[in-house]
């Protein structure tokens, strides 16, 4: 089972990210939006061409002000909350011997960053929590999610792949995985079982 992070796992609120962010920098919330999301730096951290420090003076160097890690997370922290009926669900069937893995499209501070921003997805993600960056390829690329695969050591055809992305889901298909586009808790349960996971 290879699941999504932002909309899958966890809910995940732009606007809460962005005011958080403007008030450790004392800046706009207008502009740390356009910063973080219209500027092309976040779009270029995801693809993994930047590095973790790269990425934060970008940033920096597009709003004016220095930016540190710890704001950033702080704000991304601030932003996402586990949903914890997909992680009691994503449990079980670790519990019953099924791999369970994290594919999300985020740069390297986050994937150096988030057993701090959502460390309630600890222990049962460690070491199988990936992010684009790392892949240096995003969702929905094919090579995203063959590379994440290739490292779990797992084949396409016996993964099921759920992201509340219809892009993603379909480039998942085209990788030859089996994919769920996610929309509630109770259809993911169907598409479980359809597959005999439940």
């Amino acid at each position: 089972m290879l699941f999504d992070l932002d909309g899958v796992l966890a809910d995940y609120d732009r606007g809460r990210r962005v005011e958080t962010f403007a008030r450790h920098l004392g800046h706009r919330a207008e502009a740390v939006h356009a910063a973080i999301y219209a500027s092309g730096i976040e779009d270029a951290a995801d693809a993994g061409l930047l590095d973790a420090p790269t990425y934060l003076s970008a940033l920096g160097r597009e709003l004016d002000r220095d930016v540190d890690a710890e704001a950033w997370v702080d704000a991304r922290r601030a932003a996402t909350r586990v949903r914890p009926p997909v992680l009691e669900l994503a449990g079980r069937l670790r519990d019953q011997g099924i791999a369970v893995a994290v594919l999300s499209n985020n740069g390297l501070l986050m994937a150096e960053r988030w057993p701090v921003i959502v460390p309630t997805l600890l222990p049962l993600f460690e070491r199988r929590f990936f992010c684009s960056a790392q892949l240096q390829a995003p969702k929905p690329s094919p090579v995203a999610y063959l590379r994440c695969l290739e490292a779990l050591a797992m084949p396409p055809a016996a993964t099921l792949f759920v992201d509340d992305s219809d892009a993603n889901v379909a480039g998942a298909r085209k990788a030859g995985l089996v994919a769920h586009h996610f929309t509630d808790l109770e259809q993911l349960r169907s598409a479980l079982a359809n597959c005999g996971l439940a």
